[in-house]
């Protein structure tokens, strides 16, 4: 998957605002959080999503691995984009997208 291709699917979810977040593009819900982050330079992904699926995307592929430091357990996870196809982060983006819009809905 090419750093365009995933800023267009990012992007075809909706209320999904672009903000610069240090080195990244940060993509976050309207009024919410941060769902990804993008870094351009090592052509990776950051994918937040609950624990129990981080872990079952991890199993799925090498290239998708929890995220450094404290981001990792708190589900941030890792997506070497090149190495990964469309259909696993198409379904890790859905799952990061319905959890904040879930997280908005539950309050």
């Amino acid at each position: 998957m090419s750093l365009e291709e995933f800023k267009e699917m990012v992007l075809s979810f909706q209320g999904i605002q672009v903000h610069p977040h240090f080195d990244r593009t940060a993509f976050k819900v309207e009024g919410r959080r941060i769902i990804a982050t993008l870094h351009e330079e090592s052509e990776s992904a950051n994918i937040v999503l609950p624990i129990p699926e981080q872990e079952l995307f991890c199993a799925l592929n090498k290239a998708i691995y929890p995220a450094p430091n404290k981001w990792g357990p708190l589900g941030w996870t890792t997506f070497e984009l090149k190495k990964t196809d469309h259909c696993t982060v198409l379904d890790a983006l859905s799952s990061a997208y319905q959890d904040v819009v879930k997280k908005r809905h539950d309050k």
